[in-house]
């Protein structure tokens, strides 16, 4: 262990430890959950350090020789080589400010080592003056929050969500032809093609891939620049805009300063918003995961009108029992999901005065949803949707045996009739076919026109 001080004194600090006394004290503070902050947001922070001190540098407020030493260390942090030195637990100070300052820590740290300077001897670069030079944890963090989640829609959510929808649009063109019948509330309906159900999916995730688009698209205006409460005490005027101008050109998004810095450091709607897109897709995952194991249920008792891929056997006790683990997967990564964005919704409220105080547990939900999300898609993609089969022979005799086929007979026989001989063939077991030719109403020509099932997919001209 290594002595440090911080602004209430010294602290034992492990000496393998980049970080502080700062850090030490929040880790001693929070023992709650054993989860530090999401790997995300940990290298956006680092992101974020990079483009304050190339700002702070064109501003003519740090040196080029401190910025340099700043920049290299930031850009490590951004590229993940150093999230074990990132300890604090998600539920610490509201503000985060521990998670700001454990990497103003680190950064002077790596710095002392680059320069040949004792770590913790905040030579050649101090933790809060130079690391935060410009910034408040009041800014910093809502900033870091916006930047980590738009990346993560950016490079996670959306190419996983077009990889399903591709998938599902492949199986929509492949099935067709596969006339099968329809289900409204859980009932026979009239006939529909399987691709045509399958185009329904495909457009659910097209869908949700706007959605996601959406949500970056509302976190690309910035807080950094308000410092404190939103004033822009101890900053340049143009700090916050040139942060966000360096920040775009990084990572291929626009983003910009705040047009109000207090409504974006006192509250957290834009969060809100966010989770409002990452529930509505769980719930569109939970839909098309959710017919497609209807669909496949069976093999022999249930409607088996797909045939989905086994992945893994599903019963200790019943030999040759296959599941659908995989809509299961995708279910229960939809429901987390959901209630991770619950949380998020709540914590948006707590914006007191000019300050929200449950940034890290938002950052952590929402990071944590687009990760799931994101692999549940890519793996339900691959190992359910990509190897489904049509049992066409199902198909068809499940149509032939549907009394809704009576619908197609409306124009002929009028509602009423129709309905006399659907309930008439339910009640002696006979096909629809044979009570109209019973009843007289239809010769068999026009008959079989009528009930054709190929003939009622599409509107007629």
């Amino acid at each position: 262990m290594r002595t440090e001080r911080d602004s209430m004194g010294e602290m034992q600090v492990p000496d393998s430890a980049l970080y502080g006394a700062s850090t030490q004290r929040a880790v001693l503070n929070f023992p709650v959950s054993g989860r530090g902050m999401p790997a995300d947001f940990i290298q956006a922070l680092g992101l974020l350090k990079w483009a304050c001190v190339s700002a702070n540098e064109e501003l003519g407020r740090i040196s080029s020789e401190k910025a340099e030493l700043i920049r290299k260390a930031a850009l490590e942090i951004y590229e993940g080589k150093h999230n074990d030195q990132f300890p604090v637990d998600v539920f610490q100070t509201g503000s985060a400010t521990s998670s700001n300052m454990n990497a103003n820590e680190v950064i002077a740290n790596l710095c002392s080592v680059a320069a040949g300077e004792e770590i913790g001897s905040k030579k050649p670069i101090h933790p809060n003056d130079d690391c935060n030079l410009g910034q408040s944890s009041n800014d910093t963090m809502p900033t870091t929050l916006h930047l980590s989640v738009a990346l993560a829609l950016k490079d996670k959510l959306v190419p996983a969500l077009e990889h399903l929808h591709a998938k599902l649009a492949e199986k929509a063109a492949e099935f067709e032809e596969v006339v099968k019948i329809g289900r409204t509330h859980l009932m026979d309906a009239t006939p529909l093609t399987l691709g045509q159900e399958f185009s329904g999916y495909a457009q659910q995730v097209k869908k949700s891939i706007e959605r996601a688009k959406k949500g970056i698209a509302a976190l690309e205006e910035l807080a950094i620049g308000g410092t404190a409460v939103g004033t822009g005490i101890n900053t340049h005027p143009e700090f916050g805009s040139r942060v966000a101008q360096l920040l775009s050109g990084k990572t291929g998004l626009n983003f910009r300063e705040a047009d109000n810095h207090f409504e974006a450091q006192g509250g957290r709607d834009d969060a809100v918003e966010i989770a409002g897109y990452l529930s509505t897709i769980a719930a569109s995952m939970t839909k098309v995961a959710n017919d497609i194991r209807l669909l496949g249920s069976g093999p022999r008792s249930g409607i088996f009108e797909i045939n989905l891929p086994a992945t893994q056997p599903g019963s200790s006790i019943m030999p040759g029992k296959v599941n659908p683990v995989m809509s299961e997967m995708l279910v229960q990564t939809s429901i987390y999901t959901q209630g991770l964005c619950t949380s998020v919704a709540i914590a948006g409220r707590d914006g007191h005065f000019e300050l929200n105080v449950t940034i890290p547990l938002i950052a952590y939900s929402l990071l944590d949803s687009i990760t799931c999300l994101s692999n549940a898609a890519r793996t339900f993609a691959d190992r359910c949707v990509d190897g489904i089969e049509a049992n066409k022979d199902r198909c068809d005799e499940l149509v032939k045996k549907s009394l809704m086929l009576v619908t197609a007979l409306n124009p002929y026989i009028g509602y009423d009739n129709a309905s006399k001989v659907a309930k008439k063939a339910f009640a002696e077991n006979k096909t629809l076919r044979e009570v109209v030719l019973e009843m007289g109403l239809l010769d068999e020509a026009k008959l079989d026109e009528a009930l054709d099932p190929s003939t009622m997919v599409k509107p007629k001209a």
